[in-house]
């Protein structure tokens, strides 16, 4: 990654349906959050962005059925989403919401100039109507049977057996995901974006300047769509639950969702900025700060098609993205999370399960990230890897090095002796490892990175189980096996912020240091006399218990 003067970096705005479950945040959060943390302690100008996205069908059908309005249930899933990110350590700048006054106020600026400059048309067009329901259906809430690869549950928008991107009157035997009847064509107006007119831009944007730098998910989908040739797409819906189009006589026409959510990224911003009372634009509109944005796989058309394409159209100067981050789908005891079906683990819930084990989550989620491809996440596997690597491996290792330099030293770090020629390639193995993981972090290589942290710990661990300083009667010789641990419990505790942020705090405490930059790091981090505070554990076990709570915990929702 070349250095640059600012970063701003987005999280995919979360529905306020419904909680975070853990396929959220191994898919976006979690990752957006190593790499900001490493940002900032690399001393770069990053802000870190998101908030809420609040409008939409799904919510007004919510409140219809709960009876309530839908303020109402974005008000409940605002806060509950919000809650977990901050009890997870998840560190935004501005966390905002779409149903913010703010938000109205930007996005429609932007509809309102993109109509004065005529880059959008009206239309009268026969769009699905649920008779029953008594409303115009979204794409998403039309299914049928894909034209191209005969999946039966494709939706009106996109398939995601095959990826390609549809409209409702592609699908063949469509029928209403809310009542199961079968919608009619019913005339409305609405206003079109043409993405055609922007098809070469995008594929000079996207096929040539980012052909070898993006994920192969994200350029593979966004190249699929381009080659089946960009259509006309209405950026209004028949609802009354959004941001109302500022030119429309009617109240029932709103924003739609995917082209007011995403300027949900810049409302936010605006809002940070006014908090600090700083200019928000060179954020957006320098052409040296890079836009990095982590989303959800399911979200790709909509980054790297339609928000570049309404920046474009916008022209006043905004950044295009540098890199759009999507990781694959995170399954659960190897099915398909599903939220309808509640066969998730919800990150509110695991809290309260698992008190102060944020950083345990944290840990396993990266570990298994799906990056390439889909993984998977059971219970099984995530006490295993808890107890015997954060417990048996790191926890272990650092635990028994304070309690040796406090029985030997009164805890006080020594002054070495005579490096063996192994001690002396550990010191320099070592004092690479903050640039290894660093590289990692900025090739947006997460697990790797978290395994690169890990085999530090592994080198630590091995070193004293061999030297066993315990068994040694020359003093010097165990002073110098207890300062070579500790330069790399040292150097664990400042490189471990990033990933586990709680226990990070907790170390860092308990060796009496401050968090470095990181280049910083490579120096000797504990000297000859500092004083260490008294060891104490940084994990604990999961219980056979505590796991066979969980197994029957979704046991009980496979059965509903």
């Amino acid at each position: 990654m070349k250095k640059s003067n600012k970063y701003t970096v987005t999280a995919a705005l979360p529905y306020a349906n419904g909680p975070i479950h853990i396929g959220h945040l191994a898919g976006v959060y979690f990752p957006a959050d190593v790499f900001v943390r490493y940002m900032r302690r690399k001393n770069r100008d990053v802000i870190f962005i998101c908030g809420s996205d609040e409008h939409g069908v799904p919510i007004a059908m919510q409140a219809k059925k709960e009876k309530k309005t839908p303020q109402e249930i974005v008000n409940k899933y605002h806060r509950m989403i919000k809650d977990c990110f901050t009890n997870f350590g998840i560190q935004f700048d501005n966390y905002s919401r779409t149903s913010k006054e703010l938000h109205y106020e930007v996005s429609t600026s932007f509809f309102k100039k993109l109509h004065e400059k005529e880059k959008i048309f009206e239309k009268v067009s026969e769009q699905y109507y649920d008779e029953e329901a008594q409303q115009f259906l979204a794409d998403r809430y039309i299914s049928g049977i894909c034209p191209y690869c005969k999946n039966d549950e494709a939706y009106g928008d996109q398939c995601e057996n095959c990826g390609c991107s549809l409209i409702p009157e592609d699908l063949i035997h469509p029928k209403s995901t809310i009542s199961g009847s079968f919608p009619v064509l019913k005339k409305t107006k609405h206003w079109y974006f043409p993405l055609n007119r922007y098809q070469k831009f995008l594929e000079k944007w996207i096929l040539i300047s980012h052909k070898k730098d993006w994920k192969v998910n994200v350029y593979g989908q966004a190249k699929s769509w381009l080659n089946q040739g960009l259509k006309p797409r209405a950026i209004t819906r028949d609802l009354n639950w959004g941001v109302p189009v500022p030119i429309s006589e009617k109240k029932e026409k709103v924003l739609y969702v995917w082209f007011e959510a995403p300027i949900g990224y810049i409302s936010s911003t605006i809002e940070w900025a006014q908090k600090k009372k700083i200019d928000w634009k060179p954020y957006w509109k320098d052409k040296k700060t890079k836009l990095i944005q982590f989303i959800g796989k399911d979200n790709i058309v909509f980054h790297c098609i339609i928000f570049p394409v309404i920046l474009k159209a916008y022209d006043s100067g905004y950044i295009l993205p540098d890199q759009i981050l999507a990781n694959e789908f995170l399954h659960l005891e190897n099915k398909k999370i599903s939220t309808s079906k509640n066969w998730a683990v919800w990150g509110h819930e695991y809290l309260e399960d698992f008190p102060n084990q944020q950083d345990t989550l944290r840990y396993i989620l990266i570990a298994n990230m799906p990056e390439k491809k889909d993984n998977n996440f059971n219970w099984k596997d995530f006490q295993k890897k808890n107890n015997t690597e954060l417990v048996a491996v790191l926890g272990n290792f650092v635990n028994r090095s304070l309690t040796l330099v406090k029985k030997y030293n009164n805890g006080i770090v020594p002054n070495p002796g005579v490096f063996s020629t192994k001690e002396k390639n550990i010191l320099t193995k070592i004092k690479n490892h903050p640039e290894y993981i660093g590289n990692l972090i900025e090739s947006y290589k997460f697990k790797e990175s978290l395994a690169c942290f890990m085999n530090l710990a592994k080198i630590g661990n091995k070193y004293l189980t061999e030297e066993e300083p315990w068994k040694k009667k020359d003093k010097k010789r165990v002073e110098t096996i207890l300062y070579v641990s500790l330069q790399i419990v040292g150097m664990l505790a400042q490189l471990s912020e990033p990933f586990l942020p709680h226990i990070a705090k907790k170390f860092l405490n308990m060796l009496r240091l401050k968090p470095f930059l990181w280049n910083k790091i490579k120096e000797e981090i504990l000297y000859p006399g500092h004083l260490l505070g008294d060891p104490t554990f940084l994990f604990e076990k999961v219980t056979n218990k505590s796991i066979e709570k969980q197994l029957k915990k979704l046991e009980k929702k496979s059965c509903k």
